[in-house]
């Protein structure tokens, strides 16, 4: 008899014979095995096909990629593991060496003084190319000499150096130390951003005169910070007919045809003077009554620096016309006394910061002063105050 199996299908009956079972065949290829009774384990091992013999492996070709996975391998042209209308991802883009790349140059840079970013920039193109962003070169001042504006041709002549490469920095102030009229109009005409681009021009120890203190101010519009230090050459004439209304910082010293009327020209001409510096051994009381309403409000600071005429008097001027003062210096007034920094501490609340250094008239009273009503003060100077105690 025989019973029927799982789909109906007749069932073959599993009889022992001379103490054998035999088990049915099964699907993963390893043939029938038989158990016999009392026989050593060495003997109920399965049967294994016979190996397979394989060429050396210097004759062998390499396997499919994904025959090593245990897959098959696809067909050609298209990408493994996607679509056929996958795209074929190339080969990743390879980085710059780290000497050259932008990116990380951009951050070193910042670390140099600008002494060295000079001598960087000449080491190779790519980091002139980096360093020569205006961002590395912002609020600092070239320095240049009149000798340093001119190379010597074989045939003995002068040629104005080029400046493109401060151009290409974004230089917004000059300090141009010996030169004369000559040379700033050279400077002019060569320098692409002195139209415009030039903010603030400092003239040191040059022979400019009236005239070509007026051409400067002419053709380069955009300077609004003046400095004047040790021009004798022109007149207070030359700042009544140079000066423009859109300067905000002057400073002048030790030019020797500076005096009162100089102060004149600068309080009508300069309305939005926001900072004035001097140092003018002749100039004298009467100057500091010049300074009328339109400076009170937009002047900030002033420097009277060994202006050796100056006295009490001059300090009431001062704190009546400049009301909104937050600093002032009268370093080197030596006729100033005790009573010129009442006027001050008791007029100019608002001061942040006070420079009494060389006034030999001080005493410990005008400190008294000071701590009594200057209560924004965060910066006194009392550097050769011989007579405090």
């Amino acid at each position: 008899m025989s019973s029927p199996g799982i789909n109906g299908d007749p069932k073959p009956p599993c009889l022992p014979r001379n103490g054998l079972v035999k088990l049915p065949g099964q699907p993963n290829g390893l043939g029938t095995a038989s158990i016999t009774k009392g026989t050593p384990a060495a003997k109920n091992r399965p049967c294994h096909p016979p190996p397979l013999s394989l060429p050396p492996p210097s004759l062998a070709a390499p396997p499919p990629r994904a025959a090593l996975a245990g897959g098959l391998c696809p067909p050609a042209g298209l990408p493994l593991g996607g679509p056929a209308s996958a795209p074929v991802p190339g080969p990743p883009a390879e980085r710059p060496p780290l000497a050259t790349d932008e990116k990380i140059l951009n951050g070193l840079f910042w670390y140099f003084s600008a002494c060295e970013k000079c001598v960087l920039a000449q080491v190779c193109k790519a980091w002139r190319r980096v360093l020569y962003q205006p961002k590395f070169w912002a609020g600092l001042t070239p320095v240049l000499h009149a000798k340093e504006l001119y190379t010597v041709l074989p045939g003995g002549e002068k040629e104005f150096v080029s400046l493109q490469g401060f151009a290409a920095r974004g230089f917004e102030g000059f300090c141009l130390v010996g030169v004369s009229d000559l040379d700033i109009c050279e400077f002019i005409d060569n320098y692409a951003l002195s139209k415009k681009g030039v903010k603030a021009m400092s003239l040191k120890r040059s022979t400019i005169t009236d005239a070509g203190l007026e051409v400067m101010l002419e053709q380069m519009q955009g300077v609004v910070r003046l400095e004047l230090s040790g021009c004798n050459d022109f007149t207070e004439a030359g700042l009544w007919s140079s000066l423009s209304a859109r300067i905000t910082s002057l400073s002048v010293s030790d030019c020797i045809n500076v005096a009162d009327d100089a102060i004149a020209a600068i309080s009508q001409l300069l309305p939005n003077l926001a900072e004035l510096s001097l140092q003018a051994y002749h100039v004298t009381d009467t100057a500091l009554a010049y300074f009328t309403a339109r400076q009170g409000h937009s002047t900030h600071t002033l420097r009277l620096l060994s202006c050796w005429e100056i006295t009490n008097h001059g300090v009431v001027n001062v704190v009546h016309s400049l009301p909104n003062l937050t600093a002032l210096s009268l370093s080197g007034c030596s006729k100033v006394t005790d009573d010129g920094v009442e006027l001050v501490a008791e007029n100019l609340r608002k001061l942040r910061s006070l420079d009494l250094s060389w006034c030999p008239r001080i005493t410990d009273m005008a400190l008294e002063y000071v701590a009594c009503d200057l209560h924004r003060l965060e910066e006194l100077v009392l550097d050769r105050c011989r007579t405090l105690g």
